[in-house]
């Protein structure tokens, strides 16, 4: 059972806190009420807003459509072979709570993704990412609702068509298929990814020498995110705020050539991963601020709602960001989160 709320506030349900308010408003316990809620008059299938976290949503003015806020909660194993096991999770679950339910369970995989905010289902949305692991490596298959065709449908990996920070569900999935829960599979054997960025050097230093556990890795990644991001919970924040940028070989050798301490990262494809953090610092931003919004002080890649940020405040923030960086680099960049309401 569920029930509608009017003119509802949307700040707290938001990592960023940008003042907004849903015409109408949703909390989902039980997806097996989709196909009522899609019968409502409210329901528009166009213009609805599915609503994990909130932590990769800017809200920049008051919602005029419904809300619905995926609030379904559930962990269960789905098949154990010796090497791996498949564990469904609930759209609603908590990302970070679901990675520890894993660990203690002693399964591996979803350790180099420790502490993302957000939920379960948001992640194959925006394939999330961190120290050189995609969800996309764990995601057997993803659980939903077609809104189109009124029916419940079981996505494979490859129909997913994952790619970096992308997914059909970014696209012509976006108002079709609503996440219901995603299954995932997780070794039962160990084996760490621990080559990306200075994830190596922290373990190291925690585990003094010995061989290290999938806990190990979650601790280190979690040290690392806390030293450099700020907790939403007490500076609004929506964590990366830009998509590491890829650009051609050419033009990586030609800023490598001016920049040799530029990180990068050469891609399958022959294109070059660049540190969007790492240019926007070069270019002297960290704690930037127009209005309220501002460049957060440790981490250029964050931006952060200092002090009642409104979303003329972001968007302006962002847009002199963007200009800066490309006119030093030649390298545009792109937000990750999504602003709505979207365009027309």
């Amino acid at each position: 059972m569920f029930t509608r709320q009017h003119d509802y506030p949307l700040a707290p349900h938001t990592t960023f806190g940008l003042p907004a308010r849903a015409a109408h408003y949703i909390e989902l316990t039980d997806s097996g009420d989709l196909p009522e809620i899609c019968r409502l008059p409210e329901f528009d299938a166009a213009t609805v807003c599915w609503l994990g976290g909130g932590s990769n949503v800017l809200f920049m003015q008051d919602f005029p459509s419904l809300v619905v806020r995926m609030a379904t909660r559930g962990i269960r194993e789905l098949e154990r072979t010796p090497d791996s096991v498949l564990l469904e999770a609930q759209a609603g679950e908590n990302w970070h709570g679901f990675v520890q339910s894993s660990l203690h369970m002693g399964l591996g995989g979803l350790e180099n993704l420790s502490l993302i905010p957000g939920t379960v289902g948001a992640s194959p949305v925006q394939n999330i990412g961190a120290y050189g692991v995609e969800v996309k490596d764990r995601i057997h298959s993803v659980r939903c609702f077609d809104v189109q065709a009124q029916e419940w449908r079981e996505l494979s990996n490859a129909e997913c068509r994952f790619a970096y920070r992308d997914s059909i569900f970014k696209h012509e999935g976006r108002q079709r298929y609503v996440i219901t829960s995603v299954v995932f599979r997780l070794d039962t054997q160990f084996v760490p990814n621990v080559k990306y960025g200075d994830l190596a050097q922290v373990l190291a230093e925690q585990c003094g020498g010995r061989t290290p556990t999938a806990q190990d890795v979650a601790q280190a990644v979690c040290a690392i995110r806390r030293s450099k991001l700020p907790d939403p919970a007490v500076l609004g924040n929506v964590g990366s705020f830009y998509k590491n940028p890829l650009v051609d070989a050419a033009h990586a050798q030609t800023l490598l050539a001016q920049y040799p301490q530029m990180p990068h990262y050469p891609q399958p494809d022959g294109r070059v991963k660049l540190a969007a953090g790492w240019l926007i610092d070069q270019c002297g931003l960290k704690g930037k601020t127009i209005g309220g919004a501002a460049v957060h002080d440790k981490q250029a890649l964050v931006l952060v709602n200092k002090n009642h940020a409104t979303a003329a405040d972001v968007r302006a923030l962002s847009d002199e960001i963007c200009r800066i960086v490309a006119q030093r680099f030649a390298v545009d960049l792109q937000p990750e989160p999504v602003w709505l309401p979207l365009a027309a």
